[in-house]
């Protein structure tokens, strides 16, 4: 699921922070932009993850153009995909192989489940 949230960014000194004004509490900080762009990113993932597990209510996105800020800031959007962190934990699955392929995948001490999670997720990018 792809999210798109204005973020207005702040600099001092010599880094930047950043805050998202639809999200109470939703901040980071970096030491470049693209670290904090990329710390943004993970912020707001992070954030709307919490809340959707939790069954709360997300904010509506404001209008970029609605937003004010100080002379040393700037709004942007920030997007963020949270399918990358949903459903992180494992899970037990049975599956039925070949023997003769067991055999030679035990032979050259091959770990099933790196084989089948690179192969879930070659066949799923493809799609």
């Amino acid at each position: 699921m792809l999210f798109i949230y204005p973020a207005i960014f702040h600099k001092e000194n010599n880094s930047y922070w950043v805050e998202f004004p639809d999200l109470e509490g939703c901040q980071t900080y970096g030491d470049t932009l693209n670290e904090t762009m990329e710390y943004a990113q993970e912020a707001l993932s992070a954030y709307l993850l919490t809340l959707l597990e939790q069954n709360l209510p997300l904010a509506q996105p404001s209008d970029i153009s609605s937003l004010s800020y100080g002379s040393d800031s700037f709004a942007t959007l920030v997007t963020c995909d949270i399918n990358q962190y949903k459903d992180t934990k494992a899970v037990k699955k049975t599956l039925t192989i070949p023997a003769w392929l067991n055999e030679r995948a035990l032979a050259m001490n091959i770990n099933f489940s790196q084989v089948l999670q690179e192969a879930l997720l070659t066949k799923i990018q493809t799609k």
